[in-house]
């Protein structure tokens, strides 16, 4: 599939968007495999904010729960049952819910898949470039290693795409540096709690490493280092609030947050809208390229200082919004609410 543009800005001129027709009271179905994760309460509550403040939609139909592709299977075609009129989808991997999306379009359901790519080709996709997300931070983090050691590498979710797409970024700046090695390679399941403990339990092994590089698991990570008295390595995570925050304020800590915002969900709901609206867009794909936040430079510093923010849980990324996309407001977003509700 082909890449329509880069960057966060510029997104909504991308679209070569045709026809005036707009319609009242939507229904949307939302269809989401992780719960628990900062990152997709997020997501969810952009869905929620961007629903509301369009004024076109009447209702949302959630399907927010712990499952894997033959669940998610199960939730889609629910939410074709239910008559919705748009599906925007976390695929729960690349392949294993084309026959759901496949069923929906077929009906004349508008189907967007956020953060993360299915092969579909009815599909529109909206995403976060996952496997870029990990180039830089690993790349940053090899450099910073001093092109040699060992490293943590605490993945994602096994079999979803963007872990998929992220280890390719991962193992593409491996390459670039043959004198680092993996250490321990883990699935967090993009859970707190477990990441942590995955952690603890390397360090209690007293195996030596030099860098840990997380899938946007990284607070608790830095949490470990601190109460375990562990002298800290460079981290690398996502620009969730509590790690960006501590990028600026804990002692002795390098590391650097790269940008991969939750708000994409609120941007395939736009999408979404704007497709029923009648403005279909020339291509079915758009990629959000992120950026890189290092605390061992001035630059990276005065972005961390820039993106603090201490009314956001500290497992919710910083990057609340994308310009071009999403219309709500901090307030709106954080109060999670969506129509009728």
């Amino acid at each position: 599939m082909k890449r329509l543009l880069q960057g966060t800005a510029a997104l909504g001129l991308a679209f070569g968007f045709a026809g005036m027709a707009h319609a009242e009271g939507y229904k949307i179905g939302i269809s989401n495999t992780v719960q628990g994760n900062g990152w997709r309460e997020e997501m969810v509550c952009a869905m929620k904010a961007q629903a509301l403040v369009s004024g076109k939609v009447a209702s949302l139909n959630i399907a927010h729960r712990n499952t894997d592709a033959a669940g998610q299977l199960e939730d889609i075609r629910n939410l074709i049952q239910a008559g919705v009129n748009a599906i925007v989808v976390n695929p729960a991997n690349a392949d294993g819910i084309n026959a759901a999306i496949k069923e929906a379009t077929d009906a004349g359901i508008v189907v967007v898949a956020v953060d993360q790519a299915v092969t579909e080709p009815s599909a529109y996709i909206l995403s976060n470039n996952q496997e870029q997300y990990a180039y830089i931070g690993a790349k940053w983090l090899f450099e910073t290693m001093g092109g040699k050691g060992s490293v943590v590498y605490m993945r994602g979710a096994a079999g979803a795409g963007a872990d998929n797409d992220r280890d390719a970024g991962f193992k593409r700046a491996l390459a670039e540096f043959p004198d680092v090695k993996v250490a321990q390679e883990v699935f967090t399941g993009w859970q707190q709690d477990q990441g942590k403990q995955q952690i603890l339990d390397y360090i209690a092994t007293g195996v030596p490493f030099e860098g840990v590089w997380t899938s946007g698991i990284d607070n608790v990570i830095v949490d470990a280092f601190v109460e375990s008295g562990t002298p800290l390595v460079p981290i690398v995570g996502a620009d969730n609030a509590g790690f960006v925050g501590q990028l600026a304020t804990v002692e002795g800590l390098v590391g650097a947050a790269v940008t991969n915002p939750g708000s994409v969900g609120g941007a395939g709901v736009a999408l979404a809208i704007q497709i029923l609206d009648g403005q279909k867009p020339a291509s079915n794909t758009v990629l959000v390229d992120p950026s890189l936040w290092a605390n061992n430079t001035d630059d990276g510093k005065a972005q961390i200082a820039a993106a603090q923010n201490p009314n956001l849980d500290p497992e919710w990324p910083v990057s609340v919004s994308i310009p071009g996309w999403t219309t709500y407001s901090m307030d709106e977003i954080i109060a999670c609410k969506g129509p009728g509700e």
